[in-house]
């Protein structure tokens, strides 16, 4: 990502010095991070339309199907599971991830700019999600729910805060220099928690799965938007003239 980032600055260096006979050198910058937005801006609006268009009987037959396939699993040990996960998705859930990885970031790598950069990721796909409820106003499944929600249905929170966090979480361990065995097992274990906490919402009755599919895009989204900021920032601090 990073190497396609300077090869657009770059590119549009060339441009600019091709059309204009002066320029601040800050331009080729603010030209990416407008393409960036634009990105994100326009995969929130082609998830809103599709939305829209996605509330159809259709829709609700598979919704129905697959929730009843997931809630006839219901057994003990399973509900303790699928709590376990929905709060670890929850507030304090990410309250303690965020003081492990402050932990991490202070002793280990001697800065916080990875606290800022999760937190940032987190805060995003926080906001959102409350502005996309409240715009597309779906309500909640009409069964027995587990677990006490008092928001509205879609997006579901759970779904796309988790994969905008521990996503996001899964992309900086990619970076990382270590043991690649030690490295694909984190990884694999976080896959699996967003993938778990995404289903926890069905078996607890509280989301339709489209409420989670919903989550999952709106969620990777904001995960490649950040990608692409971030990566542009560390370019631009590093050497500005590219």
């Amino acid at each position: 990502m990073k190497q396609f980032l300077e090869a657009l600055v770059k590119r549009i260096r060339a441009f600019l010095a091709l059309t204009l006979t002066k320029y601040s050198q800050y331009v080729p910058y603010a030209i990416t991070v407008a393409i960036a937005l634009t990105i994100v801006v326009g995969g929130i609006n082609l998830f809103v339309e599709l939305t829209d268009t996605l509330r159809t009987e259709t829709l609700a037959i598979y919704d129905t199907k697959i929730t009843d396939f997931v809630i006839s699993y219901r057994r003990p040990i399973l509900t303790q599971y699928f709590l376990f996960v929905t709060y670890v998705g929850d507030f304090y859930g990410y309250l303690i991830v965020v003081g492990v990885i402050t932990i991490i970031s202070t002793l280990v790598f001697k800065n916080w700019k990875y606290v800022a950069q999760v937190v940032l990721v987190l805060f995003l796909a926080t906001v959102s999600n409350m502005i996309l409820k409240r715009f597309i106003d779906r309500a909640r499944p009409g069964i027995e729910h587990m677990v006490s929600v008092e928001t509205l249905s879609y997006p579901s929170g759970h779904a796309m805060s988790a994969m905008a966090f521990y996503g996001f979480i899964i992309f900086l361990f990619c970076k990382f220099k270590m043991n690649r065995y030690l490295k694909f097992l984190v990884i694999l274990v976080l896959a699996l928690l967003i993938l778990s906490i995404g289903i926890s919402r069905i078996y607890l009755g509280v989301h339709f799965p489209s409420d989670i599919a919903g989550g999952f895009i709106a969620g990777f989204i904001w995960v490649v938007f950040c990608i692409l900021v971030f990566d542009l920032v560390e370019i631009f601090r590093r050497d500005p003239k590219i």
